[in-house]
């Protein structure tokens, strides 16, 4: 049985659609990524999941129990991290958690969790004293009192800079070592690349692919690029014979080539130099990546 079963979800505001016939599963201890830009509906779907907001039509599992039915229930197996979260300036970050501890039947000790987000040294620091970064850490470790067995992340790392979102991740890397389910929701490409065993793109309202980001990669834009130089030059025709080559840049001795076959390629690259008495040197690779499946679903670059 999966952790959580979204069959044909709908939600709407008046004449905007936010949420249009989303389904999707996600397996027990699996880190699932819904993946999409500002407005998407990822945030509206999330809610729905979380008996948070109720849909309009549509279908909602949480461990095997209708969401519609056990709202009760199922809030006190799972963990939420929304956007934005108010908090009580004039309590220290022990007492907030320790705080929120109090309304569940079970809860994990503040101490622990305060160490598992590494807030052991500010657990006397007052809650307005706090940077954006370590506010997202409250936060998560508010959704984690109650030693949920899922646990939503909502866009855990907007705002923050690199060393805070990273901090973010690490904590995520340990809940995947505590066997949780994960939901995260992000409109970062690489965030998802990094965390997520599976993805779901999500734009307008619907889910427009879904799958590992390597099955998705290699389904929507599968070609790689390789750039090198060869001294001395050779003609853009020899270039793109060389094996698995399907386009070629050339500017000022050095080259740019798509492959769908990158290993043969490169192996194919310095047959040719050494064929033609040259030299292959400054040679790199880039995989596609997320974005690049955005781009080609939709026609147009993730938009902030």
């Amino acid at each position: 049985m999966p952790a959580i079963s979204v069959k044909d979800l709908k939600k709407s505001y008046g004449s905007v659609v936010a949420v249009d016939g989303v389904s999707f599963e996600v397996e027990e201890r699996e880190i699932f990524g819904i993946l999409g830009p500002n407005g998407a509906g990822k945030t509206t779907t999330l809610e729905m999941i979380e008996t948070l907001r109720d849909p309009d039509s549509g279908d909602v599992s949480v461990l095997g129990m209708e969401a519609r039915k056990n709202a009760r229930a199922i809030k006190e197996l799972i963990g939420v991290q929304l956007q934005t979260t108010v908090f009580f300036d004039n309590l220290t970050v022990w007492e907030t958690i320790d705080l929120f501890g109090s309304f569940y039947k079970t809860r994990i000790d503040t101490g622990s969790l305060l160490e598992l987000v590494s807030l052991q040294d500010k657990a006397g620091a007052m809650l307005n004293e706090l940077s954006g970064g370590l506010h997202k850490r409250v936060s998560i470790a508010l959704a984690l009192v109650n030693d949920p067995r899922i646990v939503f992340l909502d866009e855990p790392t907007t705002g923050l800079d690199p060393q805070a979102r990273r901090h973010i991740w690490d904590i995520v890397e340990q809940l995947r070592g505590r066997e949780k389910t994960v939901i995260v929701t992000t409109h970062y490409i690489e965030e998802a690349e990094f965390l997520c065993d599976r993805v779901a793109v999500m734009d307008y309202g619907k889910i427009i692919a879904e799958g590992t980001p390597n099955e998705l990669i290699d389904r929507y834009s599968s070609e790689s690029n390789i750039s090198f130089r060869l001294t001395p030059h050779l003609d853009d025709d020899t270039v793109a014979g060389i094996s698995g080559v399907k386009s070629v840049r050339s500017n000022d001795g050095g080259y740019n080539v798509t492959t769908e076959t990158p290993q043969d390629t490169l192996m194919a690259i310095f047959s040719t130099a050494q064929a033609n008495d040259a030299t292959a040197d400054e040679v790199s690779m880039t995989r596609a990546t997320l974005e690049d499946v955005f781009l080609k679903i939709t026609g147009r670059s993730m938009r902030e």
